[in-house]
């Protein structure tokens, strides 16, 4: 397998990360899960938009290989091919460059694109509850991927000590935030609900892509701060990543037996 260090192609098995290393040492930076199938790179233009607002919100400059939906597309495409992937799952981590304490020595950016065989995960969630243990938090960054990456940690740990297929995740006055790895949408009452940013829920590609596409079938949409109350009691639940979207038939003690409706189902299907 090969993946790409700052536009190299490097062979996995020889890689060695040069230190000093700041993503490693202080987590300075963040990262991008893409999905490449069918020769282009699905939510292109989504990604990049993410990638440049956390570049700005962390004083980095994305360098030209990722800078234009073409260009990453482009970049990853080459990665994917170079393993012989058709479809494949790739991750894009990044980090500021030099070394130093906290004070920024530059914005330059280095980078890290790996790939794996990728084969989507659409199974009904049939076991979800809401975390206890960990909650969710606003903040700058918390719209994008790497810089609160322990919650997500701590919820997986969780979700598995208690045998769970998904867990919520909820900020700290009991509003809906997000599932473990994905946003999470309710209908009620043909209504489509689905927290705000501000519950520190991540910005996510798929989020939008399924907002836009309910509002082109002439769904209404709500975004907001909902207390867990409201989830339980929605007509539908599903989930939704780059990966997959996925119906959820229970939350603790709440069964949700009404499917979703089959043109939606359809749209967000293909999307």
């Amino acid at each position: 397998m090969f993946l790409l260090h700052n536009g190299q192609l490097v062979a996995a098995d020889s890689f060695a990360l040069p230190l000093p290393n700041r993503g490693l040492a202080f987590g300075d930076g963040f990262f991008e899960t893409l999905v490449f199938t069918k020769n282009h790179l699905r939510y292109a233009d989504g990604h990049l938009a993410r990638m440049q607002q956390a570049a700005a919100a962390l004083y980095l400059t994305l360098p030209a290989a990722l800078a234009t939906p073409g260009a990453l597309a482009a970049t990853l495409g080459a990665l994917a091919a170079a393993n012989g992937l058709p479809t494949a799952r790739l991750r894009l981590q990044l980090w500021r460059g030099g070394g130093g304490r906290y004070a920024p020595p530059t914005a330059a950016v280095e980078w890290l694109a790996t790939a794996e065989a990728f084969a989507p995960d659409e199974t009904p969630v049939a076991k979800a509850d809401f975390a206890q243990e960990t909650h969710s938090l606003f903040s700058p960054l918390s719209f994008c991927k790497g810089p609160q990456a322990w919650l997500y940690v701590r919820a997986a740990h969780e979700r598995q000590q208690r045998g769970l297929d998904e867990i919520i995740l909820c900020d700290a006055a009991g509003h809906v935030a997000e599932a473990g790895a994905a946003a999470i949408f309710w209908l009620k009452d043909g209504v489509l609900f689905t927290p705000s940013l501000a519950s520190g829920c991540v910005a996510g590609v798929r989020r939008a892509q399924v907002l836009q596409a309910a509002q082109a079938q002439g769904v209404a949409c709500r975004e907001g701060l909902f207390p867990k109350e409201e989830l339980s009691a929605a007509d539908a639940v599903f989930t939704a990543n780059v990966a997959a979207v996925r119906a959820v038939q229970r939350i603790g003690s709440a069964y949700f037996i009404k499917q979703i409706s089959l043109p939606l189902l359809y749209l967000l299907d293909t999307l």
